[in-house]
């Protein structure tokens, strides 16, 4: 008998009312059984349900507030034990969790949009470099297993952690994404708690691969000066059936579309 297959999908959609089309048009075509968001952008009331629930994906757990920041876990599968972190007590809403049980078992998944951190990489100088390393630092707490429930972690974590990360890694070393303490920070939170970097395990460290290009460029595409800053992690149980790691690169020509890409792993549990 074949083992269940699992997929699941991150994206910064960068406001889901204003791409709800794209996102239905996502589902429809790929059908996760599980899709994260950040940068929702709209209240909790204000998520559209109604589009997510007529699609399948009746559980979600939305974490969201007024314009800014917001996660949301929208699933075929029931959601349990949900809840937020506030890092670095800010009041932003940047975490959701929650336990699913698929018919391998049950997973928990961390949603995270971590902050950009500005322009300046300086601590004093910027308080929201600041932030944003200190939100890192916060995140070492995590584990990859809890109460023998195997982990994943996806989500916007805006560093780009590896040379082949970023189209120039000696002309981004000073770019606030791809500074030493931030990628320094990132590997510290996966080492400190046993994660697994899917992407780099399913595309080797010495081929470029990238999930976010910048809306200022003129052509994207032909220009190519993206950065890998979409992660997908996991306990190394998990990353052992790992059988399929996707970055959507397509996704960033449609009509109108985020400037970050849906990155899709799939796992025979």
């Amino acid at each position: 008998m074949a083992s269940p297959s699992f997929k699941l999908a991150t994206w910064n959609i960068n406001s889901v009312r204003l791409r709800i089309g794209l996102v239905e048009d996502f589902l429809n075509n790929h059908t996760p059984d599980v899709l994260c968001l950040q940068e929702i952008k709209c209240q909790n009331d204000q998520f559209p349900l109604k589009a997510f629930r007529e699609l399948g994906y009746e559980h979600c757990a939305v974490h969201g507030q007024k314009g800014y920041h917001g996660v949301a876990t929208v699933s075929k599968h029931p959601l349990r034990e949900v809840s937020s972190t506030d890092y670095v007590a800010m009041g932003d809403t940047r975490h959701v969790e929650c336990v699913l049980d698929t018919n391998g078992g049950p997973i928990r998944v961390h949603n995270f949009y971590v902050p950009a951190g500005g322009d300046e990489a300086d601590p004093v100088k910027n308080p929201k470099f600041d932030h944003k390393l200190k939100f890192i630092d916060e995140m070492k707490q995590l584990t990859s297993a809890t109460a023998n429930i195997p982990n994943i972690l996806v989500g916007d974590l805006n560093i780009a952690p590896l040379e082949n990360d970023v189209w120039s890694h000696k002309q981004l070393l000073k770019v606030v994404s791809h500074t030493p303490v931030e990628t320094a920070g990132l590997n510290d939170v996966m080492a400190q708690g046993a994660w697994t970097d899917l992407i780099r395990q399913h595309i080797p460290p010495e081929e470029k691969i990238y999930t976010w290009w910048s809306y200022r460029a003129r052509d994207w595409d032909a220009a190519d000066k993206g950065r890998r800053l979409d992660h997908v992690w996991s306990a190394p149980e998990l990353a052992e059936k790992l059988t399929d790691l996707t970055v959507l690169r397509e996704a960033r020509g449609w009509v109108k579309p985020s400037d970050h890409v849906p990155v899709m792993a799939t796992f025979s549990l």
